[in-house]
């Protein structure tokens, strides 16, 4: 399973007083010296953190891949595709909320066909394509018809969910995740994801892909962030064998 940083809670803390630093640019050299598979950055119109001068920089910097989050909007999808990034996720973008709320909204037929126009361009320029979608059945079946490479499975609220409920959005995740294999998509996950909840997620055989952000910079404030995404990749890494023992992951000393 390949662990993609998000690193916009970076950019965050730049843009709380407008200066250059931290540099998000170089906190993904940092996750990839931690063991980073890929970056994830996600340029929203109003560039409250990431900003395109980031996004440039990244392309010509990772020596991994970068996984550029977008919403259909023309201004960025035409820097997509003059950027070419290994991977482009289109996903749901409203102005007033603080982090991304859900999958995207497939049912209305102007969404779909934006997003299909969308798709096609960056498809036209040789990107992989991915659509952030809740895990239901509907979502999956239209992605398939929209033509989408990849979905990007959100773990919303698995992550929100406690006791049983928890369990149950577990469940759906796994079972939505084999559905999406059969269906010919490959299928990643993302959002809430902590380093106290990933490893039922990540031992979901059918996920190939996690994208997890904030978890990894908040405990970079006190180990450092080679270190953050080092340890978020060993649990990733010994999910499988971690739950098929029964065993739970207890946080170190000082976490």
């Amino acid at each position: 399973m390949r662990l993609y940083v998000n690193i916009d809670h970076v950019a965050t803390v730049r843009q709380a007083r407008k200066t250059d630093e931290p540099d998000p640019v170089r906190g993904a050299v940092l996750a990839e010296l931690g063991g980073a598979h890929g970056i994830t950055v996600h340029l929203r119109e109003d560039r409250r953190h990431i900003q395109d001068r980031d996004v440039r920089l990244l392309m010509e910097t990772i020596r991994t891949g970068l996984n550029f989050e977008l919403a259909a909007s023309s201004e960025i999808l035409d820097l997509a595709c003059e950027l070419r990034p290994l991977q482009t996720t289109l996903v749901p973008e409203k102005r007033e909320e603080v982090t991304t709320e859900g999958g995207l909204d497939l049912g209305p037929s102007e969404n779909r066909k934006a997003l299909a126009a969308a798709l096609a361009k960056l498809e036209g320029h040789g990107i992989r394509t991915s659509l952030f979608i809740d895990p239901e059945s509907s979502a999956l079946e239209r992605s398939v018809e929209l033509g989408a490479d990849a979905v990007e499975l959100h773990t919303g609220e698995y992550a929100n969910a406690r006791g049983d409920a928890r369990a149950l959005e577990l469940t759906r995740l796994a079972d939505m995740a084999r559905r999406g294999r059969e269906m010919g998509l490959a299928v990643h996950a993302g959002h809430g994801l902590t380093y106290e909840n990933v490893i039922p997620v990540a031992a979901i055989p059918e996920i190939e892909e996690l994208n997890i952000g904030h978890s990894i910079i908040s405990r970079s404030v006190f180990v450092g962030l080679e270190r953050a995404v080092r340890e978020m990749g060993d649990l990733i890494h010994r999910a499988p064998a971690v739950v098929e023992e029964g065993g739970v992951w207890v946080p170190p000393m000082g976490f």
